[in-house]
């Protein structure tokens, strides 16, 4: 008979069902016979150095070796074992359980972290790396390869294996320099996010002491979590044997780690930044992978506030950059097909952060579909990722606006002015991303006066480049004139600043003039641009009747006849329009012309044979030799009676224009100013010429152009 008893006498032996024989049942003899000392040791040792197991929820059952009979106590820890061998007694080894070689049984935690010691160790020192490479094999293995019959093949580690191993690592994270850099990355590349709760919190453990510990491996290590914000790699979160882990769970336990890992380092976040620039996700990606990028780096300001500038000047530029190539696209589409392109969008709820990971909505190959659907289809793809992507910053902007104090709404807008300085204005042909800035300045009389009085610092200051000038006066004349906020005192005043501005620049720069001149005179035309764009649309409030109420709702019952407007604006534009630098001539044509005939339906001004003058004058000779490079200053080639050679023009960019993105437009509802035409005048004839000359007799305040236009 053989047994396996402490030197206390107690048995520890299990009785056979045979009648005539016992059996001791062990999974591994010779191994617990070796380690028992160093497993005695490792239920005594102290925690003051090491986390407790429990904190991540974790726990190892005691080995089975050491296991003490029901009333009976185990072996003293200071004196080894006496072991007696029975040779009567049958000794047999459990059939191996799923997912692990009957060659090799399970091993218990104590036992496993030991052997990760010894062949970190042994690696380091050079003497032998064969159990190193296994450990990383554990490690490296595929979870997702089966047998034909569906289950585990024997050769994959179990989940009690991983874990132990893990628990190996995160007792030796000390000793893993850049010799184990093979090892490290073996773990950093392994599947983790599919399993069960228990090993996740172990694994982020071992994240955050690794990279506290060793901190070459902090780059690697947020590089790898960060690779996980934007769309989940097909796959992730489907292990045999595990339950399913769906998108929203797989981004939680990311979010889960780099919270830790910032908790524990600090400074973490400047290796941080320039990760998440760098791992955004291309123009070329999926609408899944943008906006699920976008949602989560907003999710990550929530842990790392230092952040937030970075954050959210990141996004706004791809905004910014995918918003100027839709334009670009938009020019190389047919006209009709243009215009119903945006209508014809679908919204993109569905497609944003959809767990749903079939390809049911998987267009045609490029083989079977023409050039022009595949560019369609690209342009749609653009709009949606920009759609969602604003979306989500207006839902991040908006709490502060909505439910804060002044301050917080100060905050938040100083935040938007700074991007829009440095990101938005520079930029041209921007076409949405403003709108933020449009929407949450206008939640506030003092926010408007805000943004209004930072446009014209940059128009009044000359230390400026000139185009950084133009590129603020067509934004406060856009806001100015679209904004449903933007009360009748503040146009008025803004009208006033302008002009004044305006008539300072004719004085400085009319003394040199020779002719009408983009180039050298461009702050001169883009304010000139702006007072034109502004008249046409809120004449209203330039009104003399607006001077004593600010209620302009029933000026459209006055007779247009009584209309009248303070002699102070009437001069300004009268004085600009008939200078040498001759603006009409320089401004956009669809503008000049629409101020022209509310100009002389209003009995304000009556430009019209000075346009006609316009057509017939040259004005090459008066322009530098030096073309424009700014696109912004759009070389329009028009043949005329007088055979004009073309001329530089202001282009008619306005970034208020018309908002058509179909799910971020709820943000904007009743902020915007609709066109509102004067009945007389958008039902007229073409014919306006006509009308003008047979009108002009009765117009006694007209201005005469005679001798103006030399």
């Amino acid at each position: 008979m053989v047994s396996l008893a402490p030197a206390s006498g107690k048995p520890a032996t299990a009785t056979s069902t045979h009648p005539s024989k016992k059996m001791v049942v062990s999974s591994s003899p010779a191994p617990i016979l070796k380690t028992s000392k160093s497993i005695d040791n490792a239920a005594t040792t102290s925690t003051g150095t090491k986390r407790k197991m429990s904190e991540m929820e974790l726990s190892s059952s005691p080995p089975s070796s050491v296991a003490s009979d029901a009333g009976g106590t185990g072996p003293s820890p200071k004196k080894r074992a006496r072991v007696q061998f029975d040779s009567e007694v049958e000794t047999r080894c459990l059939p191996p359980t799923e997912n692990m070689s009957a060659a090799e049984p399970e091993k218990s935690a104590a036992v496993v972290r030991e052997e990760v010691r010894r062949a970190i160790q042994r690696h380091l020192s050079g003497a032998d790396s064969e159990a190193y490479d296994r450990v990383k094999e554990i490690f490296s293995a595929d979870p997702k390869k089966t047998e034909e019959d569906g289950s585990l093949p024997y050769g994959l580690p179990s989940h009690a294996t991983l874990k132990h191993h893990m628990l190996g690592l995160l007792s030796n994270v000390a000793a893993l320099d850049r010799n184990c850099a093979g090892l490290v990355h073996s773990v950093l590349d392994s599947e983790w996010l599919g399993r069960d709760e228990s090993y996740v919190k172990l694994y982020i453990r071992f994240l955050g002491n690794l990279a506290a510990a060793q901190g070459g491996y902090l780059g690697s290590v947020l590089k790898m979590l960060v690779g996980y914000l934007g769309e989940v790699p097909k796959g992730t979160g489907k292990l045999p044997g595990y339950p399913r882990v769906n998108n929203a769970e797989i981004y939680a336990r990311v979010h889960m780690a780099l919270r830790y890992i910032m908790h524990l380092i600090p400074a973490g976040s400047g290796a941080l930044s320039p990760i998440l620039s760098m791992q955004f996700p291309f123009d070329t990606d999926s609408v899944k992978a943008n906006v699920a990028y976008t949602r989560n780096l907003i999710k990550v300001i929530e842990y790392t506030p230092e952040l937030q500038a970075d954050i959210l000047a990141l996004i706004t530029e791809k905004l910014v950059k995918i918003d100027v190539q839709i334009q670009v696209d938009m020019e190389d589409i047919e006209d009709e097909a243009g215009e119903d392109l945006v209508q014809d969008i679908t919204s993109p709820e569905r497609i944003a952060l959809a767990d749903d990971d079939s390809d049911a909505e998987s267009v045609a190959s490029d083989d079977s579909v023409d050039v022009d659907m595949r560019q369609l289809k690209a342009v749609k793809d653009k709009i949606h990722k920009l759609d969602c992507m604003i979306d989500t910053l207006f839902e991040y902007y908006a709490p502060p606006f909505t439910s804060g104090t002044l301050d917080d709404k100060e905050n938040a807008l100083d935040l938007l002015l700074s991007h829009f300085q440095s990101i938005i204005l520079p930029t041209y042909r921007s076409r949405h991303s403003q709108f933020l800035l449009f929407h949450f300045s206008q939640t506030s009389p003092i926010l408007v006066d805000r943004f209004a009085t930072t446009c014209i610092q940059l128009i009044f200051n000359k230390l400026q480049p000139g185009i950084t000038r133009q590129s603020a006066a067509a934004y406060l004349a856009s806001f100015v004139a679209r904004g449903a906020h933007v009360s009748s005192e503040v146009v008025r005043d803004v009208f006033d600043l302008l002009g004044t501005h305006l008539n300072n620049l004719r004085s400085e720069y009319e003394e040199t003039c020779r002719g009408p001149d983009l180039r050298r005179y461009g702050p001169f035309y883009s304010t000139a641009q702006a007072l034109l764009y502004i008249f046409c649309f809120r004449w209203r409030d330039l009104t003399t009747a607006s001077l004593e109420s600010d209620d302009t709702s029933n000026i459209d019952d006055i007779d247009l006849e009584d209309v009248s407007f303070p002699m102070s604006i009437k001069e300004i534009l009268h004085q600009t329009i008939y200078s040498k630098l001759n603006p009409l001539k320089v401004c956009s044509p669809a503008i000049v012309s629409e101020f022209a005939r509310i100009a002389h339906h209003l009995r304000f001004l009556y430009v019209f044979p000075l346009l006609e003058t316009n057509k017939r004058l040259r004005i090459s000779s008066f322009r530098s030799i030096t073309a424009m490079a700014d696109p912004r200053f759009s070389q329009i080639e028009r043949e005329t009676r007088a055979g004009d050679d073309g001329g530089y023009q202001l282009d008619a960019y306005f970034p208020f224009d018309p908002y058509q993105l179909p799910l971020s437009r709820r943000w904007l509802e009743n902020d915007y100013v609709e066109w509102r035409g004067i009945p007389g005048v958008d039902d007229r004839d073409d014919d306006t010429d006509s009308e003008a000359e047979e009108d002009e007799k009765d117009h006694d305040d007209v201005i005469s152009t005679d001798g103006e236009d030399d």
